[in-house]
């Protein structure tokens, strides 16, 4: 699977898509496990098992929803990703911002909302040695397409369906969030 309008030079370009699995950041853990290539990228229809932060579920069962995590090889100090969980939600919010026209807002750090409901998430993980971060890992969940939302977390979930009205090209926000975090963020880690 390829993106469309990828413009990145690492991230993104191995690419694996699954119709369904158990959790697309479990998934890139065991990858890099097994060596796979830096800006390796899981993007999943459905997950099963999800994860959010502070141990929580993600909930990702029906498809044209947004869930995908990825990896970047670093060999940079730990005080270099301050604030990056931010950063990732403000290139969400400016893609659906220049994609569509829709105004979301981050409820820091890792929160993207609209109208005080949650519609997104980001979970940001890394692997250290000493004082310097191995490999980072970040998943993005977006509820572009859902519209049912389970009694625990009706009131407090929303989506794009839901709030807009529209149908979202997830490839292509996938693709333009890629291509913004190699920009912003990647590039200036790996610059020392």
């Amino acid at each position: 699977m390829k993106l469309k309008n990828l413009r990145t030079k690492v991230l993104a370009r191995n690419v694996l898509h699954f119709k369904t699995i158990d959790s697309t950041q479990s998934e890139v853990w065991r990858l890099i496990n097994k060596n796979a290539p830096s800006g390796t990228i899981v993007i999943a229809d459905i997950q099963t098992a999800g994860k959010g932060t502070h141990g929580r579920i993600w909930h990702t069962d029906n498809e044209n929803n947004i869930a995908f995590s990825f990896f970047v090889q670093l060999d940079c100090n730990i005080s270099k990703l301050t604030g990056i969980t931010t950063k990732i939600a403000e290139i969400i919010v400016e893609t659906f911002k220049e994609k569509y026209n829709i105004g979301l807002d981050i409820k820091s750090p890792n929160d993207v909302m609209h109208n005080n409901k949650k519609l997104g998430g980001i979970l940001t993980e890394t692997k250290m040695v000493g004082e310097n971060v191995k490999y980072l890992v970040v998943g993005i969940g977006i509820n572009t397409s859902k519209e049912h939302f389970t009694d625990d977390i009706k009131d407090i979930a929303t989506s794009i369906k839901k709030e807009f009205n529209i149908d979202i090209d997830t490839q292509e926000v996938i693709a333009e969030i890629c291509n913004k975090i190699e920009e912003q963020i990647i590039n200036n880690l790996r610059r020392d």
